[in-house]
């Protein structure tokens, strides 16, 4: 949120204010950034479950994998095994 603010200058941030003072008044400001401070508190949120169902996801892939990749290297083993008994 703060690296929007990076670009503008004080001029017209203060300009940005006064137009939302008088878009909403005095008493509609606050009632406006508690809306806005929901909204973003949400959308972390939001963005933060899905980081963690993404990772759950991969992990899971991940193990599926490597399960699978033991699976093989253990028929692998047992091939030679087998391979050896018959010689």
């Amino acid at each position: 949120m703060f690296t929007l603010f990076l670009n503008l200058g004080g001029g017209e941030i203060i300009l940005i204010l006064l137009v939302v003072l008088l878009l909403f008044g005095g008493k509609g400001v606050p009632q406006f950034a508690k809306a806005l401070g929901k909204g973003i508190r949400e959308f972390k949120n939001a963005s933060e479950d899905l980081q963690k169902d993404i990772q759950t996801h991969a992990n899971s892939i991940t193990n599926t994998v490597h399960e699978q990749m033991q699976d093989v290297t253990n028929f692998d083993e047992m091939n030679k095994n087998e391979t050896q008994k018959r010689i």
